[in-house]
């Protein structure tokens, strides 16, 4: 699965704005710990990086210079 994030949520929104519970509802997460797989855009990045705090981004396919780092590390 090229162009994908894979997230994950670990930090509760209690006491956290409003616009950020919102962020964290909108990219899909409902409870903590919870890991969600998303389409590696600037709407999406620009979620991320509003909420990076509280999210983890456990992986990302391709790397900004193109180069799958999965596939490189397997062999």
């Amino acid at each position: 699965m090229a162009n994908t994030l894979t997230l994950t949520y670990y930090r509760s929104v209690i006491g956290r704005s409003q616009d950020q519970k919102d962020t964290i509802h909108s990219l899909g997460f409902r409870r903590l710990n919870q890991t969600v797989t998303k389409p590696d855009n600037p709407s999406v990045r620009g979620m991320v990086y509003k909420v990076r705090h509280l999210v983890r981004v456990e992986n990302a396919d391709v790397a900004d210079d193109g180069v799958d780092r999965d596939e490189d590390a397997q062999g």
